[in-house]
């Protein structure tokens, strides 16, 4: 075999085990060195030292030095300790009744209250198992025991949990901008709008069904509403200062004032801070917050590690090449490419999750954007978008899995599936109206930071 056929096969054997449910982490970097010391191999070895003197252990070396060096990397166990911290202080479960409340006269007020609460969440946390998690414990009892059908339910938790990757700060975007070698200042400003627009067609859709089939979302009733002036009050009290975080961290990162690893640290003492207020900072939450970010950071470091190595054997054996050759082979137009590149992503996005997705094949494409002429931050907003649909794609849809996995007997997985279907074919739609309309992505970046030049 050439070395190309064993970059395939090396893709291919990659694909399998993950299928087989191995750790993604740890199987990419044993292929990454198995496969990279058949790459490096120089033969003529006698002893076993020499044996070991093979530039794949230099190579693993070096990328996990690159990675723990990464300052934009540093943004994340930042932004993780201040979405754990936001969700041990209880402040969720305040902003969830106290919307939920003030939405009660449209149609679905609970949903569209989930929905609000997963993409204000989703913006102080990023993470989609976290999101969906609290959500389901927090939520779905609150729409069952309201007589809300359980399958739309699930569907509005999966899919507004995975609000988190698109909409800033959102942990997705600083691992695209560390592989693109993009500004993550340019791509938060570029995910605003889309993050918005995904969210607001999910409420539209909400209300337009729920008007139409009453059924599924019945009103709340008369004597379990409170008072107007206490809805406000508490509306103010949950709302306010969470949103007011958010915007100073997201400010001062679209403002220039900070990089997104300064706004990061003034996002989590701003969490410490907002626990303190309302009385639910204790050191056992603390321990519980720094566990969690260390598990996440170190899972995240590790894929990073891991994918790096077996994207630099996988290029070395000439897999890039021929991929890039096969692409260009084809003569295709830039619409032609745009659309072959995501669905060849919809599709990974069965088996995989979006790390995988992003961290080893993305960079494969990156190249040839230029070659195509597409804006390689449009080009990101449309990854960003497509990969929404890995977390709710069966047979692999993970935000189906964690919310299953707090429900337990409460629901059938088949159910969450049909429920998350509707809002598969909402992010589909919203691709296609980015773009029909770049200026959705692309708008916001230029007006702050002047028009991007190839």
């Amino acid at each position: 075999m050439t070395d190309p056929q064993i970059a395939i096969l090396m893709l291919c054997l990659f694909i399998f085990l993950v299928l087989l449910g191995f750790p993604i982490a740890f199987t990419l970097l044993a292929m990454g060195v198995g496969f990279g010391y058949y790459a490096y191999y120089q033969g003529g070895a006698d002893t076993f030292a020499e044996l070991l003197n093979n530039n794949i252990f230099y190579l693993l070396n070096q990328n996990t030095y690159s990675v723990m060096e990464n300052d934009t990397l540093v943004a994340i166990p930042l932004f993780l300790f201040m979405g754990y911290v936001v969700e041990r202080a209880n402040i969720v479960n305040r902003l969830f009744y106290s919307l939920q409340m003030a939405a009660r006269n449209l149609p679905g007020s609970m949903a569209i209250a989930a929905l609000l609460t997963c993409a204000v969440f989703s913006t102080a946390s990023g993470i989609v198992g976290a999101v969906v998690t609290l959500m389901g414990l927090l939520a779905f009892p609150a729409m069952a025991n309201a007589g809300y059908n359980k399958q739309f339910a699930s569907g509005v938790i999966c899919a507004g949990g995975t609000l988190g990757i698109l909409i800033p700060p959102s942990i997705m975007l600083i691992v695209y901008a560390a592989i693109a070698e993009l500004s993550p200042l340019r791509l938060y400003a570029a995910a605003m709008f889309p993050g918005l627009l995904l969210a607001g067609l999910y409420i539209l859709y909400v209300v337009v069904r729920v008007f139409f089939q009453p059924q599924l979302a019945p009103k709340p009733r008369a004597e379990d509403v409170p008072p107007a002036s206490q809805i406000y009050w508490d509306l103010i009290v949950s709302f306010v200062p969470l949103t007011a975080l958010i915007a100073m961290v997201l400010g001062s990162i679209l403002g220039g004032l900070a990089t997104p690893a300064e706004a990061a640290a003034m996002g989590a003492l701003g969490g410490l801070i907002l626990a303190a207020l309302y009385r639910s900072l204790t050191w056992t939450k603390v321990k519980e917050s720094v566990f969690l970010t260390a598990k996440a950071t170190a899972m995240v470091c590790w894929l990073f590690v891991g994918s790096w190595t077996f994207a630099s054997v996988f290029s070395y054996l000439g897999g890039h090449d021929v991929i890039e050759h096969w692409v260009l082979a084809m003569n295709l137009e830039p619409w032609q490419f745009l659309v072959m590149v995501q669905l060849i992503i919809f599709l990974l996005g069965w088996p995989l999750e979006w790390s995988e997705i992003l961290i080893i094949f993305v960079p494969i494409f990156l190249p040839m954007l230029d070659t195509f002429g597409v804006n390689p931050y449009f080009f990101a907003m449309l990854v960003a978008l497509n990969l929404q649909t890995s977390f709710l794609t069966p047979p692999m849809a993970m935000s189906a899995y964690y919310l299953k996995g707090v429900l337990k007997n409460q629901i059938e997985l088949v159910d969450i599936f049909k429920g998350i279907l509707p809002y598969l074919a909402i992010v589909i739609f919203s691709m296609v109206l980015l773009y029909q309309f770049p200026g959705i992505a692309l708008w916001l970046p230029d007006y702050l930071f002047g028009e991007y030049v190839q």
